[in-house]
């Protein structure tokens, strides 16, 4: 029986620590990580070289633990919104002690900083000041308006940046891809924002909505969604990406539709509902990045993307 009960008491934990990380974020990630490491940034590379690229697996393991402890400092500032906006997934939160928590972040920052050594002075200098931008964002810069939801959209994409520096691979064809997907996190936090409305209220966190109200924030994202458009037709009409090209017709399609029930939104199970469809989004796109070029797949063979 005691046995049982250690057990429950176990996974209880493992749980909660994989709901505070974000684990289900983290391994997503991941994977966009290795993807796009094989199909763009080291396209002029056989995809087993990236693969198994030392290098590159202690990059991406490096900001796997950051972004872990910056999950685990962003739960700890969000405590009191997050009992009003989440209150079963604060519950399940609370079954690890802030302590057990401040002794992770620490311990995630300093490996992640080590292991990135590993690979270079500069790749630990660039590690340790993502860090810091992720506590500094957590516990300044989320709570304005505007600027919060810049930050939290590079910050998404800085990661993205450690392999770009290890390839060397600089072309428009990457920041086209790049602009895309900054501007659905943009529109993503956004969402976020008013998804979190009386959370963040109650706590004066001056987001969009709280500032400006709920009208001026999905004007915003209306702009932010038909701004979309032109990375989305540039990389259809100017690059090699392939079968992803639909993806890109569909995720514009979808956006476009998205912008209906936006308007229509007044409530937070609507606007959880609308945060969903573009994280579905982000994932249908992580996942399409295979449609650049099947035959790395196949043959071994990766495509290039072209300068302009």
């Amino acid at each position: 029986m005691t046995q049982t009960r250690q057990l429950k008491r176990t996974l209880v934990k493992f749980f909660s620590f994989f709901s505070v990380v974000r684990g289900y974020n983290i391994a997503v990630v991941v994977l966009a990580q290795y993807l796009s490491a094989i199909f763009i940034f080291g396209s002029q590379s056989r995809a087993i070289s990236v693969l198994t690229d030392g290098g590159l697996f202690l990059i991406i393991f490096s900001s796997s633990l950051a972004i872990a402890s910056g999950y685990i400092i962003n739960n700890f500032y969000d405590t009191e919104k997050d009992l009003i906006n989440r209150p079963y997934k604060s519950i399940l939160d609370k079954k690890i002690s802030k302590a057990t928590q401040f002794r992770v972040y620490f311990f995630l920052n300093f490996l992640s900083v080590a292991i990135a050594w590993l690979v270079s002075w500069r790749a630990a200098f660039f590690y340790a000041v993502y860090i810091f931008l992720l506590w500094f964002y957590s516990h300044k810069l989320k709570r304005y308006p505007i600027v919060g939801n810049i930050t939290a959209s590079i910050l998404v994409l800085l990661p993205f940046f450690g392999i770009l520096m290890h390839f060397q691979n600089f072309s428009w064809g990457i920041f086209a891809h790049g602009f895309y997907l900054y501007l659905i996190l943009f529109i993503r936090e956004s969402v976020k924002d008013l998804e979190n409305l009386k959370g963040d209220f109650a706590n004066n966190y001056q987001t969009i909505p709280v500032r400006f109200g709920s009208k001026v924030s999905k004007s915003l994202i209306t702009f932010l969604v038909l701004l979309t458009l032109l990375p989305a037709f540039a990389l259809i009409a100017y690059y090699k990406v392939g079968y992803m090209q639909y993806y890109f017709y569909i995720s514009s399609g979808l956006l476009l539709a998205f912008l209906i029930f936006l308007f229509q939104a007044s409530t937070q199970t609507e606007y959880k509902k609308l945060h969903i469809l573009l994280k579905l989004i982000i994932l249908f796109g992580v996942l399409s990045i295979v449609l650049i070029d099947p035959n790395v797949i196949i043959n071994g063979k990766n495509m290039v993307i072209p300068y302009l």
